[in-house]
């Protein structure tokens, strides 16, 4: 079957029609690892009443924008999608999907310039998570489509001290000095790449000698890192997922993440963003010329924000769901900072002063009616949305809107190169 390929969707697949049926519809079919104006041969792998998937056989006519990829797991493992495309082009297309995103659900054209700020494409990362496999030893990522590990000895988006620390582990795995108990390793690289800090999740208990046997064995096999830090790993279950707390620990169990402004204080568990070559830009984007007597910074993880916010204002209101954040948090600023340890929605229930700006950084869910309507019941003059989930973006764009915002400045900050994921920056004004 040969199809033309019409867009690029958000999630990493491309758009095409079938043939049509005998009462003239054309189904939507969504195949991955091509791109816009692209003739493919392609064969179903899934039909649905609404839509089907396909799969790539041959491309027949290629786009001038697609490249060889350079990992040598791309297309099998799930975590990139775009790598058959130049970064130049990777980025038109992310900036054409949150456009068309944002006129589609929140039915908002930009009428300002989308400033789009790229990232080295390469080994960007600083926080990567693998998983473990016995018998034999592999560490990897889920097959694309799957939740089977596929075997992975480097990861060209990883920073090049994670990908030492993957291939030490390969080495110890290997040799059978990895604890049984490991179910998965997520490594968190500092500013400057010299130091390791692990999250080891593990199923059930693992004794302190174990523990203390494993990090002499991978301190002598990569000297750079710096402590490992234990959390329980939650089966899989349909139950909401409860923060995870560190049960048992070796070495140090924090980093310090150094920017050219601040120092950060960043504990295992604690979010903090994974762009090594982007954290300064963004903090830049969000904080840039803004000032007043009181800023609200919600979902305020170990104060990335906060921190340089605190040079245009006279208060800042910081607040973390985390335990493990909020401790963090409570940390790293200076004394201007109020650290508060609750959700978004239980702080704005509360009876609070109109601030002279609000930031929010909340995770891929966005913010949520009931959020966002409060955000416009509270009619602070400014409010930036950093959002890691066009989609989400633009549902809570629609509620914040009605409440009288409108976009000022629009930013698309590229925190994750050759993956569909985009990062964006809204500065919005009440009128």
């Amino acid at each position: 079957m040969d199809l033309t390929i019409e867009k690029l969707v958000y999630g990493g697949d491309a758009l095409a029609r079938l043939p049509a049926d005998e009462r003239g519809r054309r189904k939507t079919v969504f195949v991955p690892f091509v791109l816009k104006d692209e003739q493919v041969e392609a064969s179903l792998v899934q039909q649905k009443s609404e839509f089907a998937r396909a799969r790539v056989r041959r491309v027949l006519a290629p786009s001038p924008a697609r490249v060889e990829p350079r990992c040598p797991y791309f297309s099998r493992c799930g975590g990139c999608h775009y790598q058959h495309a130049s970064y130049e082009h990777q980025l038109e297309i992310k900036a054409a999907i949150l456009k068309e995103t944002l006129k589609r659900i929140a039915k908002l054209q930009l009428e300002t310039e989308l400033q789009v700020h790229p990232s080295p494409p390469w080994n960007y990362r600083n926080r990567t998570r693998m998983r473990l496999h016995r018998e034999p030893f592999a560490l990897g990522y889920y097959r694309f489509g799957s939740h089977s590990l596929l075997p992975v000895e480097e990861c060209p988006i990883s920073s090049p001290q994670i990908n030492r620390g993957i291939a030490a582990l390969w080495q110890l795995g290997r040799a059978g000095k990895i604890p049984e108990a490991i179910g998965e390793i997520e490594f968190f690289a500092n500013a400057e790449d010299t130091q390791l800090l692990l999250q080891l999740y593990i199923m059930d208990g693992l004794a302190p000698a174990a523990l203390q046997e494993f990090y002499a064995a991978l301190n002598n096999a990569l000297p750079e890192t710096a402590g490992l830090t234990c959390f329980l790993n939650e089966p899989d279950s349909n139950a909401p997922r409860t923060e995870s707390l560190p049960q048992l620990s070796h070495g140090a169990a924090e980093l310090t993440y150094h920017t050219a402004d601040h120092d950060y204080r960043v504990s295992a568990g604690a979010f903090f963003q994974v762009n090594r070559y982007l954290t300064e830009e963004l903090v830049r984007i969000v904080t840039l010329d803004r000032s007043g007597r009181t800023a609200l910074d919600l979902y305020a993880g170990v104060g990335l924000f906060a921190v340089p916010l605190t040079r245009g204002f006279e208060r800042v209101v910081a607040v973390e769901s985390s335990q493990i954040s909020h401790s963090d948090l409570q940390y790293n600023p200076p004394q201007n900072v109020k650290a508060v340890h609750a959700t978004t929605e239980q702080y704005l229930q509360r009876s609070i002063n109109t601030p002279d700006l609000v930031v929010v950084d909340p995770p891929r869910g966005g913010l949520g009616e009931a959020v966002a309507q409060a955000l416009g019941r509270l009619q602070a003059p400014r409010l930036t949305y950093v959002s890691c989930d066009p989609a989400t973006l633009a549902r809570d764009l629609r509620v914040l809107s009605a409440a009288g915002y409108v976009i000022e400045q629009a930013h698309l900050v590229d925190l994750f190169p050759q993956t569909f994921h985009l990062e964006s920056v809204l500065h919005l004004v009440k009128q």
